[in-house]
């Protein structure tokens, strides 16, 4: 099953490969494995993209192994591809080319925790998780939250975004400076503990998004929150999708301070209460949470209920108790698997795509998009982080079926034009890597292909570092 990507680079010359295999076996051990099943699950594996595996797997445990994997694989011309957690949507860890995937899952140290600042300095195998049950006893938290948990490197590396960004931004506004293994095997640091800097150019956020195209993560500097002294989380059910997007577009202009909202259209809605044991109404739906002192999570609770009310909702229901919010928002992360089951069967997937547009024309933009589901037939759920524009179509569709496949190649190429056309993007927060690369020149022009085209050259002359993502070969 899979999507073949054509845009590949020359694979590696074979005696090339052989030479650094053979060097990196002596330098790592065991540390390097080969077998395929540990290479294949190393390449893609979340969606309709073609698995296509690393020649070698090198687990590293410190900054000194990625160092001497970039050096040993420099000389011979090899590539590298730094793996995470694999969540990643776009073909990010693939290795079109072969070579070296390096995974970073044991580089997983809190190094430092500045309570007082409100920042930490991490390994970029520390997941989300593990990092906030870390911070947890000191009253700290890390708020961008992806859904999947995620690898930190990881996250910083596509730009990831979630459901909390509404309020606490995306990665791009966490990450206070990196350490960043370049193509030479030295390192780069971008930046210091400071909160604001003028000197010289933002190599952090050169790096933040970049996809491991222009050097490998070792050590992330990011931004810590005070955990709220009271979280409520809410829901209200609308009649039409419309009157949904209306409700957070004057829930934003207005000023309420929402932490999350998200919406999921009645498909998504009917596939949650299968799967996670709900009972909601199947019509769109508004998930919200609000961060604050309790009289504040109370104005913002009773001050959304009457936009709802304005805009068509039905009645508001919110709660504090930490089981209700918790299973409340486990359905919304379990909305993946809630759609794969919908449909079950070997050969059936699921893709998942999202774009973004400005606010104002979510509602449009949404309405537009079921129209297109249900004039080409098809089975796609909406979940989206609509405080910021953002929203994902779960596309379901038997791989062996070539007209269903026609119908949702078509579905999500209109999907990004729709989004391109209304001043948005062609995607919030899953990345290019493979996936999207043929819509960034429509979205950027040749003139920033170019430049990126430029960057990439500067920084990493022999394409050693995750070759074939974002921008297209010339």
């Amino acid at each position: 099953m899979g999507t073949t990507v054509t845009n590949n680079p020359p694979r590696v010359e074979p005696k090339a490969l052989a030479s650094a295999l053979e060097q990196l076996a002596a330098r790592f051990g065991n540390r390097l494995i080969t077998s395929q099943a540990v290479r294949e699950q190393h390449g893609h594996t979340t969606t309709w993209i073609v698995n296509q595996p690393p020649d070698g797997v090198v687990m590293a445990q410190e900054t000194a192994d990625i160092q001497d994997v970039v050096r040993i694989c420099a000389k011979q011309g090899v590539p590298v591809i730094p793996f995470g957690t694999g969540t990643s949507l776009e073909g990010q860890v693939n290795a079109p080319a072969g070579g070296i995937s390096i995974d970073l899952r044991d580089m997983n140290k809190v190094l430092a925790v500045h309570a007082e600042d409100l920042d930490c300095v991490i390994q970029p195998g520390v997941t989300r998780k593990a990092l906030n049950e870390h911070l947890r006893d000191q009253g700290l938290f890390f708020p961008i939250d992806p859904g999947a948990d995620a690898s930190l490197g990881g996250m910083a590396s596509t730009r990831a975004s979630g459901t909390n960004a509404v309020r606490y931004g995306t990665m791009r506004d966490s990450v206070l400076a990196l350490k960043v293994v370049r193509g030479d095997g030295e390192i780069i640091t971008t930046g210091t503990r400071a909160k604001k800097s003028s000197a010289g150019y933002d190599l952090t956020h050169l790096f933040v998004g970049a996809e491991g195209t222009l050097g490998i993560i070792s050590e992330l500097t990011i931004r810590l929150r005070g955990i709220p002294e009271t979280i409520a989380a809410g829901a209200v059910s609308f009649e039409t999708v419309h009157g949904a997007c209306q409700a957070v577009i004057l829930a934003i202009q207005t000023g309420i301070p929402v932490a999350r909202i998200e919406l999921l259209n009645a498909a998504q809605v009917k596939a949650c209460n299968a799967y996670s044991k709900l009972t909601l109404p199947e019509t769109p739906l508004l998930l919200m949470e609000f961060h604050g002192s309790e009289i504040e999570v109370g104005e913002q609770s009773k001050a959304f209920g009457e936009i709802a009310k304005d805009c068509g909702g039905g009645d508001f229901s919110w709660t504090t108790k930490p089981e209700d919010r918790t299973k409340l928002w486990q359905a919304r992360h379990d909305a993946y698997w809630s759609v794969k089951a919908l449909r079950p069967g070997d050969s059936v997937g699921v893709v998942a795509t999202d774009v973004c547009v400005p606010i104002s024309r979510l509602a449009e933009c949404v309405d537009e998009t079921e129209e297109d589901l249900k004039r080409l037939n098809l089975l796609s759920p909406i979940v989206g982080h609509v405080g910021d524009g953002n929203f994902h179509c779960s596309l379901v569709c038997d791989t062996n079926d070539a007209d269903e496949m026609a119908r949702g190649e078509e579905f999500m190429h209109r999907l990004v034009e729709r989004a391109q056309a209304m001043d948005g993007t062609c995607t919030g927060e899953h990345g290019i890597g493979q996936g999207k690369q043929k819509y960034l020149k429509a979205e950027l022009g040749p003139e920033a292909l170019d430049a990126m085209r430029a960057l990439k050259k500067a920084l990493d002359p022999q394409n050693i570092f995750n070759p074939g993502k974002i921008v297209p070969e010339v």
